[in-house]
């Protein structure tokens, strides 16, 4: 995987998310008890970081909500048995609800997929209501084996993602559309 392959995310790179063996912190929210696993650091996410965790040296995360509240991304989180399907259909879903450009990356988990929809600029909540909706409206296609984020019902130091490995397929502009 190519840095610019990385640079379609879009991730805030003045700090990043490294995982521990130990539980680093636990945090409790809406009623619920939260084992994190990953330290933050507050240093700059760079390429030597990145190449380190592409190696499986560390595993590295980064943020999916920057300081001031903004979403770059909508990220569908698949764990699942089909990627191949589960692609095929999620793509259908985002271009018929107008979404044109995303990319879907691979994780070192086999099968798991992060579909990042880039969005640009957008508020925290109109990210998670968008979320909601774009799961809704797969969950009547398929059996649901994925996770929306950003995500309300989770502390932000959850709301982060492994970086990926390896690019599944990218989706970029309208070209599709003059087939319609």
């Amino acid at each position: 995987m190519t840095a610019s392959d990385l640079n379609l995310i879009k991730m805030s790179t003045d700090h990043y998310w490294i995982k521990r063996d130990t539980v680093v912190d636990k945090i409790i929210f809406k009623g619920r008890t939260f084992y994190n696993k990953f330290e933050k650091v507050n240093a700059t996410l760079s390429q030597a970081i990145i190449n380190q965790h592409i190696k499986g040296e560390i595993t590295v995360a980064h943020s999916l909500i920057s300081k001031n509240d903004q979403v770059e991304n909508i990220v569908i989180d698949y764990n699942g048995r089909d990627p191949e399907r589960f692609y095929h259909k999620t793509q259908l879903l985002l271009r018929e609800e107008g979404f044109i450009n995303f990319t879907a990356y691979k994780t070192r988990t086999e099968g798991h997929l992060h579909v990042y929809i880039h969005k640009g600029h957008t508020t925290l909540q109109e990210a998670i209501q968008l979320g909601k909706m774009i799961s809704m409206k797969l969950a009547a296609k398929q059996p649901k084996q994925w996770r929306m984020f950003p995500n309300a019902d989770m502390p932000e130091e959850y709301n982060i993602l492994t970086l990926p490995i390896d690019v599944y397929s990218k989706e970029r502009g309208a070209s599709w559309s003059k087939h319609m």
